[in-house]
Order: C-alpha cells, then structure tokens, then sequence
C-alpha cells in the first residue's frame, strides 16, 4: 500500500465553523501528500442533514482557502453518494459478510438494562445474525456488519504503534439504517476506498473507530489504509482545547491578523517536530514532514509562540505579498478596505513597518502615519509631548528642512545641529517630530517617516502643530 502514490484526505463535518484542530489535521495531510508529489482531496462529511448547513461548507472552503491548502479535484460531498454506501452494504449482506437485524430500539435497550443488572456485557448481540431468511418477518431492519466474535483486531498505526482490540469487544455496527440511509462509519470507509486514500491521517479521537471499520475493508476485501491517528489539541492548562482558550475556528484567527504563513508554521509545530527547528518556509516543512515526527501526548496551544512566529513572517514576507493579505485581513475583521492610495502608501512604507510587528493590527497601528489624513488626530501621549516648547523647537526645524537634501544622513544632520543649538539631546526633539508626523507614540523611526512622507507632507504636518 505505501509504494502507491500518496492520496490524503481531510473530510470535516460542515456543522460550524472550522476548527483549529481540523485545521491542523488538514495541514498534516497536505504537507504529507504534497511533499510526496501525491493528491490531497477534500470531502465534506455532511450526512448529519440536521446539522450540516451551507454556510458551515462554505466556512470550510474559506478556511482552507485563507490556509493556502489547496486541494486536488472537486470537493465530494459525502451525502451525495448515499446511493453507493448503500450499494456496499447490499453487496456485504449478498456475500454473508452482513445480515438483516429486526431487532427494535426497546428490544435493544431491554436487552441492555437487562445485562447491565446482571453485570454483563452490554455489547448488544442480534438474535438475527444467523437466523434463516425463511423466518425473516416483512417489518423494517437495519443492515449490519458480521464482526469476528473471537481473536483480535490489530491497527497498525504509525504515530500509536500497534492497537490490539479484541474482536469480542466489536459489536455488529450499523451499515444502513431501516430508512436506507448510511451510517458514518460505513460512509467513511467506502468514500475513502473510492477516492484511493492511502494514508488515513486524523485525530486521535479516532483510534477506536478503525478497528470498527477495518471490518468493512476486510469484508469488501479492499486495502486498509496507513493508519496515523495524531493527537488533539489541549489548550495551555492541558485540558481539551475549548472556548475558554480562546479562539476556536480558523476565521477568528484570520480576523485577528495572524499571516496564513504564520499559522500554518505554528500548526504545523502543533504535536509535530523536526528536530529543533521552530520557524519554517512552506517549501522545508513539505520536504521534512513525515509521520515518524509526530508526538504521541497532546498539544499545547500557546498563543504567545504563534505571535512569535508570527512576527517573524511578517518581518521575512514580500511586501507585495503582504498587502493582499493585509486587504484580506481587513475585510475578515470587517473593517474599511484600503484605496488605492492608501495601499500604495502602505507598500511604500512597509520597509519600516514589518520591524517588531507580530500581528497585522500592530503593522497598520505603526503605519497609521502614513494611512491617516491631515490634520492628524494626535493620541492623548503624543499630545503631552508638544508644549510650548517642543512647538518652538519644531518651528525653528521647518525652515531648516526647507533646504535640506532629503536623504537619511542629511535629515538626521539637520535635526541633530537643532536639537545641539536647543541644548538639547536628539530625542528631546524626536518626541514632538514623532507626535507632529504620527499623531502616535507607536511609529517608525522618525526619519524613516520623514523620507516615506516626502518634503512637502513633512513640513506640512509640522506647520499643522507649529501654526
């Protein structure tokens, strides 16, 4: 099966938003199949049609979008093909490998109360497993799979190691339903046959649903794929990932302004390792990516890790790259979009903003200089900093800027022989220049805003404060 050529998988529920572990699940995949020049497919699991909506689909397909995880194909949808799980389970029950059960939901959990009292098995065993069609009464029945009733089933996983489960411990699970509908557990294993999937990549919370299915690949005869069950997420306090963490779903994350580079870095780190390496191009983490990385005990999330490696994207980025994604940034925390002379702008000053900034909103909080229009609305702490004062020492640096050559060394030449004249240290007088240029305490260098503002806007800012 492992000398196939690659084909993952990653089949998400769309009944809400999706989840950063799903996310993360869906990474591990595609840097599986693309770093092995294999196909990663997309099936979206919506038989639960009460809870299955298409806003939930379509917040699954801009996930992965924003993600960057392209997928190969169409996406299937898992509903669609009911006609074909059912034609699986009819196969199975004309080969002996399933059985028609009459049994009711009251006969059923009678049966249970019943063993539970006595202290038995509540596993429930059908009395039509093998009883002759001859006597088979015209009511509803449900399909179910013969499991083995003794020896034992093995997962052999590549992240778990070798799973034993014995086989009396498996009950005859459910194909289809008395309605004809499929249940999940046979769905899954016939879409994933179809689709050619070779390695089952998925969370942990899995593990036991494999042994289960194994028996509709055996009983079909099929290839069971590499089995990799992964571990799930913990928030930093080790407990289940939840609300109380913090942000669950991919979008909350975007609209927070985490670069998609910087989320699939960090994700990828999430439970799996290559040696100590923590930041990571796309292009090293499909090369290096194996299962033989990926840890056993959960994952922590730890927010102050993913701003980390945030900044550090941000700081390595395209500039012509990050204004797009900054655009988009935007949009998702449903704030106003920059026109085509702010994004200009943005670009051109994005040399002095990438520096320290690890989330979108602090890069566009340090360009606020060069986005917002005259007269600035200068904050409460830049406001302190021109007094009487400061305003005279600005007055007598207009002039002098007037002349000056406008590159680095010239301006901070001229500041520096006015703050000398002033009796003064140079930041004595970068504190109202950064006030009269910003409005902001949180800003580039002053000459890095000076020569991204020009000579005209300059000396117009500093007419502004000083009039």
């Amino acid at each position: 099966m492992t000398d196939a050529p690659v084909v993952t998988r990653i089949a998400p529920s769309p009944t809400g938003y999706m989840h950063i572990g799903t996310a993360r699940t869906a990474l591990f995949n595609w840097l599986y199949a693309r770093g092995r020049g294999g196909k990663f497919l997309l099936r979206i699991e919506d038989t639960d049609r009460a809870r299955s909506t298409p806003e939930a689909t379509e917040a699954i397909y801009r996930g992965m979008k924003w993600l960057g995880l392209d997928w190969d194909g169409d996406a299937v949808s898992q509903f669609e093909r009911a006609d074909r799980h059912a034609e699986v389970a009819n196969q199975m029950l004309s080969e002996g490998t399933a059985y028609k059960c009459f049994s009711t939901q009251e006969e059923i959990a009678a049966f249970r109360e019943a063993a539970k009292a006595e202290g038995k098995s509540t596993l429930f065993r059908s009395p039509w497993r093998d009883a002759d069609p001859s006597t088979h009464p015209d009511l509803p029945y449900v399909i179910r799979v013969k499991a083995p009733l003794d020896g034992a089933t093995v997962i052999r996983d590549r992240v778990q190691g070798d799973v034993t489960v014995k086989n009396d411990q498996l009950d005859d699970m459910i194909l289809l339903r008395s309605d004809g509908s499929p249940t999940y557990m046979l769905a899954v294993v016939v879409d994933d046959h179809d689709m050619g999937v070779t390695h089952a990549i998925r969370g942990d919370d899995h593990l036991n649903n494999a042994a289960r299915q194994m028996l509709v690949y055996d009983a079909m005869g099929w290839d069971v794929p590499v089995w990799a069950h992964i571990p799930l997420i913990h928030g930093p306090d080790g407990k289940k990932l939840s609300k109380r963490h913090g942000a669950l779903g991919v979008e909350e994350y975007q609209a927070m302004g985490f670069p998609a580079a910087a989320m699939r870095n960090y994700l990828a780190r999430l439970g799996w390792s290559h040696g100590d390496d923590e930041f990571f191009t796309d292009a090293q983490a499909k090369e290096w990516f194996d299962l033989d990385g990926i840890g056993k005990s959960a994952a922590r999330f730890d927010m102050k890790k993913l701003e980390h490696l945030s900044g550090q994207h941000i700081a390595v980025a395209d500039d012509d790259a990050l204004v797009p994604e900054i655009q988009a940034y935007l949009a998702a925390a449903k704030e106003p979009a920059l026109d085509d002379a702010k994004e200009q702008a943005l670009r051109d000053a994005m040399f002095c903003l990438k520096d320290r900034a690890k989330t979108f909103p602090q890069l566009l909080e340090k360009a606020y200089f060069v986005l917002a229009d005259r007269p600035l609305e200068i904050d409460e702490k830049s406001a302190k900093a021109l007094d009487d004062v400061s305003r005279g020492i600005l007055a007598q640096l207009t002039p002098q800027l007037q002349n000056a050559s406008w590159n680095r060394d010239a301006l901070e030449e001229v500041v520096t022989h006015v703050a000398e004249a002033n009796d003064t240290k140079l930041g004595k007088v970068a504190q109202p220049l950064r006030a009269a240029l910003a409005g902001r305490s949180v800003s580039p260098s002053v000459f890095d805003m000076m020569l991204v503002l020009g000579r005209d806007e300059t000396l117009a800012r500093l007419g502004d404060v000083t009039a």
